[in-house]
């Protein structure tokens, strides 16, 4: 009996590990149904992952095992990929093709790994010639895969909605032109907090779009969650793919009991949600210590306390999937 227990046990952890492994191909191309992200089976996904840090700042990040460790260590089953475009010598506006070259790095990483993997135009300003460009290219390339989800504009400032909605229709329209299906995700003013904004006037005559709320809870606190409720509730689709549980400057104390209420409120209604950065930074959103290789395979001592919760999280709620 004891055997046979043995062999039970290494079947249920060979089917949980394959389940794993396979999980664009188990839930495969991705549409919005009213305000729901779902699956191929048109059964409601929640997408729960990391974002690398700016490609211009860390690229050492940006290679296939580290996207792989995130998936196998983390549970990641999305992972974002933030291309700056206008921070650093290697921004995107002053080296185009190194840029290019670390963001496909990603996507092919998580094409690889069965992930789901966020193409993300990481800026504040508006860049619409730029934006049409890369965003013409990665569709065309990139169409043809299900893991594909556009972030046409990270944390719009000061741009107004109407700024911000010209601009982001503008970009869907190239998208579209070459890629039908995949999910595309449009930000809203004031660093992704003015969720009302684009429930008031969203964007018309496109399936598939979802907007972003970002949100940092040592900051951001039951008031951008009723926004958000109420956004939701006039039927505006809603993706969380930046959040984390320190202050919105990246830095200070984490507040685990905040952070918690986010995670809680989110799960109840089904929201995905991708927590920040991989990349270390001395402040307390990068995950990782300088010691971290930048392959992956960090040991608990490589993570911050903000990477050992973040993995946490990641760990707990993935296996519910």
């Amino acid at each position: 009996m004891k055997l046979k227990a043995k062999f039970l046990m290494i079947a249920l952890l060979l089917i949980f590990g394959v389940s794993k492994a396979q999980f664009v191909k188990r839930h495969g191309q991705l549409s919005v149904q009213g305000t729901q992200l779902v699956d191929k089976n048109n059964t409601p996904i929640v997408l729960r992952g990391m974002c690398l840090g700016w490609h211009s700042m860390w690229p050492r990040f940006y290679n296939e095992k580290a996207v792989n460790w995130l998936k196998k260590d983390f549970n990641c089953n999305i992972i974002r990929a933030a291309m700056g475009i206008e921070l650093g010598e290697k921004s995107y506006i002053k080296d185009a093709q190194f840029s290019k070259d670390k963001i496909e790095t990603v996507v092919k990483a998580a094409i690889k790994s069965d992930i789901y993997v966020i193409i993300d135009w990481h800026s504040h300003n508006v860049n619409l010639n730029e934006a049409k460009v890369f965003f013409a290219e990665m569709s065309k390339k990139y169409a043809k895969y299900p893991n594909i989800i556009y972030e046409v504009f990270n944390e719009p400032d000061n741009e107004s909605w109407m700024e911000v909605k010209t601009y982001a229709e503008e970009i869907i329209k190239v998208i579209r032109e070459n890629d039908p299906n995949n999910v595309i995700l449009v930000g809203c003013p004031h660093w992704d907090q003015d969720i009302d904004l684009p429930a008031a006037d969203p964007i018309k005559g496109y399936n598939n779009i979802m907007y972003t709320m970002h949100f940092y809870a040592a900051t951001h606190g039951k008031e951008l969650r009723d926004r958000t409720d109420a956004a939701i509730k006039s039927g505006l689709p809603v993706f969380v793919s930046e959040s984390a549980g320190m202050e919105a400057s990246g830095d200070g104390p984490l507040n685990l009991q905040a952070w918690q209420e986010y995670i809680d409120w989110m799960e109840a209604r089904k929201l995905s949600w991708i927590t920040y950065s991989v990349s270390d930074k001395d402040e307390t959103c990068s995950i990782l210590q300088k010691s971290a290789k930048s392959e992956g395979n960090w040991k608990e001592k490589d993570l911050k306390e903000s990477g050992i919760k973040a993995r946490e999280f990641l760990r707990k709620y993935n296996t519910q999937e």
